[in-house]
């Protein structure tokens, strides 16, 4: 039976503002950050080829820049592998978790902000890490429901895609925490790995989807963190 496989792409780097939690930063691509993206895909193409696998040409992208970015990189390599003229399609439903009204303000913004606000309480000192912590202001969500929302995505654009007799590849763009945490609503990571592990910029991870919605990682390494680091996306 014909495999299902999501791949699943950090963005590249990119200068992010200083202390500042927010993963919706509007900023392009550096050139390190372009580089490995190309890096990325060349690893990818390899994988693809090696498995005698078919790509996709349309890639889901995160409306981020940055992801925009990388998706395109990936696109224009992945068109000697297609037939028809690769495509990059931007979905809401893959950004990064979101803030709320407090996004790309400071750490010390967000505090006196939150310092301000009779209604609510001082957030933990780990709350930028804790996955189930979601800021109490306007449009703010936690890691864990940023995975969910990035989750459902995965699985109903892999359950419309039509069955082939062939293994085929679809590249999903987006955010490193919200596909951790994703993986985790899928079953494919375990909580407590949430902060053991994070993703390569650019590197695929490979999970196939099996019949009944079940998940399994197929290829790709995930990052082990060295010690305690916050999340950044």
């Amino acid at each position: 039976m014909a495999r299902l496989i999501a791949a699943l792409v950090r963005h590249g780097d990119y200068q992010q503002l200083a202390d500042t939690p927010s993963a919706h930063q509007p900023f392009p691509l550096n050139r390190k950050g372009e580089n490995q993206a190309r890096q990325g895909a060349q690893l990818l193409i390899d994988t693809v080829v090696r498995n005698h696998w078919v790509p996709l040409p349309s890639i889901d992208s995160s409306r981020m820049l940055r992801a925009w970015q990388t998706a395109v990189i990936f696109a224009e390599r992945l068109a000697e592998l297609v037939t028809s003229t690769p495509s990059v399609e931007s979905h809401d439903a893959l950004a990064e978790r979101g803030v709320g009204c407090l996004a790309n303000l400071t750490l010390a913004q967000i505090e006196s902000v939150l310092q301000q606000d009779p209604r609510v309480s001082s957030p933990p000192a780990d709350w930028k890490a804790d996955s189930h912590y979601r800021l109490p202001l306007q449009g703010a969500e936690s890691l864990m429901e940023a995975g969910e929302r990035v989750a459902g995505h995965l699985e109903r654009t892999m359950a419309s895609l039509p069955a082939t007799d062939q293994d085929t590849v679809k590249i999903f763009v987006g955010h490193g925490a919200a596909f951790r945490h994703a993986a985790c609503h899928l079953g494919v990571l375990q909580f407590r790995q949430l902060r053991q592990l994070s993703m390569h910029h650019c590197r695929p991870v490979l999970l196939e989807y099996l019949s009944g919605g079940n998940w399994r990682h197929l290829e790709g390494e995930w990052k082990i963190r060295s010690g305690y680091e916050a999340f950044t996306d």
